[in-house]
């Protein structure tokens, strides 16, 4: 297993217990590398600065214990954001109608650079559509993806905040 797998694997339980959710976890940097933790809400309330401290504080005693990483690194706890990466095949349902980002690792239909509305999940495939048409890419295929930011997302995230 992977080291980002298994930090995932120790951390998701504790972040749950705390009413969060990991998006993603990734390890960036050379020399002092980070790791990044990314988190939201289970409530989908906004993230706050404390939200973050207590999570890290959480994370860095079971890494501290487990020491799943060699060597120093720095820890980042943060919120997904409004223009936020897609991660898991539920954010593209989740997210549906809102215009996304996509690179494929290997060509699609001649293409590895996607931008469109989603318009969800079938058969393991994300559609999005765009002025060329309604366009599927595998989802296994997909190696970074992420909203952009528009009016419509903007206006959506202002909506959930109220509510």
């Amino acid at each position: 297993m992977d080291t980002i797998r298994q930090i995932e694997e120790l951390i998701e339980p504790s972040v749950h217990d705390l009413g969060f959710e990991v998006v993603r976890v990734l390890m960036t940097g050379g020399q002092r590398p980070t790791l990044q933790i990314m988190v939201e809400s289970l409530a989908r309330d906004p993230m706050t600065v404390e939200h973050c401290a207590e999570i890290s504080r959480a994370v860095s005693a079971l890494l501290d214990v487990s020491d799943p990483i060699g060597g120093s690194y720095q820890l980042e706890v943060t919120s997904p954001g409004i223009d936020r990466p897609l991660v898991r095949r539920a954010d593209f349902e989740r997210f549906a109608g809102f215009e996304a980002r996509l690179e494929t690792g290997a060509p699609v239909d001649g293409r590895k650079r996607f931008r469109g509305r989603l318009a969800g999940v079938i058969d393991d495939q994300v559609c999005l559509r765009s002025p060329e048409g309604e366009q599927r890419i595998p989802y296994g295929a997909i190696k970074k993806a992420k909203l952009v930011l528009t009016d419509d997302l903007i206006a959506a995230a202002r909506t959930e905040r109220r509510s």
